[in-house]
């Protein structure tokens, strides 16, 4: 027998994936950083995980990473190291974006994770308990979940939240989920469990947020006021638009965008902007900055009859 067996498709997927990435993928040690699943490395120090992801030295990692630091030491596999600064985090997604005052390794790819599929390969690269370089693969075990996030007296839901069997530890909250091609799909957030991870997705969203914290430093969020829960279109209106549900408005906020406006709890929202509405992540999608102070057409079901009433939405404030 040859001592040097070839590996199976499995493990070349696998090593390959860690060879492209375990260099692009940083420990940060944060410190008086408070990471929610990263691990204490010393007294007001905290870990967590970053993925080098431009040619001049940004890194994307996850807010309750960096927690209210201004910067702290990312170290790369090959034993380099750079002190970082925090560009801007967005606790809403938890994603934040660090700059390292150092040289760094070419950037990795960012994927789409919206074409992602359930039982699909993937390959988290972090450092959990602190051990830069660590690499452990599984599947896709859903798509579509919904991560809840808050910022002060703000709340949000981070949509479309990959689920996964990959293993994952305190530390790997920051590091990369990615394809079978080595593109960065997701950016590990959490340990939900035993033998479950959640990654935020890169997507149209996550990208337009990573973006806007580069330029900005922070992102603008504008505020309805409303509670829904998606709710099904009676069998008429299924026919007219083609699609099963709508958004029940369950509460509304006295004093409120919307409350000003005129919505009520009760109603079923049909369409906001010109566009349909089915779900809370649909709302979500619209409500960034240059939404605030804006006129918002909605259309919505009430008594059986159809509504149209124009909102302005405020800006969100976290606390």
């Amino acid at each position: 027998m040859e001592s040097d067996q070839p590996l199976d498709s499995y493990s070349r997927v696998v090593s390959g994936v860690a060879a492209e990435l375990t260099p692009k993928v940083a420990s940060l040690r944060v410190p008086q950083g408070r990471a929610g699943v990263g691990r204490e490395a010393g007294r007001g120090e905290s870990l967590g995980s970053a993925v080098v992801f431009t040619g001049d030295g940004f890194l994307l990692t996850n807010a309750h990473v960096v927690g209210r630091a201004q910067g702290g030491t990312a170290l790369f596999s090959d034993g380099a190291s750079a002190a970082f600064t925090v560009v801007g985090a967005d606790p809403l997604s938890d994603l934040a974006v660090v700059r390292a005052g150092g040289p760094t390794p070419p950037p990795a790819e960012l994927g789409e994770a919206d074409k992602l599929v359930v039982g699909q390969l993937v390959v988290a690269v972090g450092s959990p308990l602190g051990l830069a370089g660590s690499v452990t693969a599984g599947v896709v075990s859903a798509v579509g979940r919904s991560l809840p996030t808050r910022s002060g007296a703000a709340a949000r839901l981070v949509e479309d939240v990959i689920q996964t069997d990959a293993a994952l530890n305190p530390g790997n909250s920051g590091g990369a989920l990615a394809d079978a091609q080595s593109r960065v799909v997701g950016i590990n957030t959490a340990v939900a469990g035993v033998g479950l991870g959640l990654a935020v997705p890169v997507n149209a969203t996550t990208r337009r947020i990573i973006s806007t914290l580069m330029q900005h430093g922070r992102v603008r969020r504008a505020y309805l006021g409303i509670v829904s829960v998606p709710a099904p279109l009676p069998a008429a209106l299924r026919e007219r638009f083609e699609r099963p549900n709508g958004l029940r408005v369950a509460e509304v906020v006295t004093g409120g965008p919307a409350d000003r406006a005129g919505l009520r709890a009760g109603d079923l929202l049909i369409s906001a902007g010109g566009r349909p509405v089915q779900k809370a992540q649909d709302l979500q999608r619209l409500m960034f900055s240059e939404a605030i102070g804006q006129p918002l057409a909605i259309t919505v079901m009430r008594n059986g009859a159809l509504v149209d009433v124009i909102a302005e939405p405020s800006e969100l404030v976290a606390a």
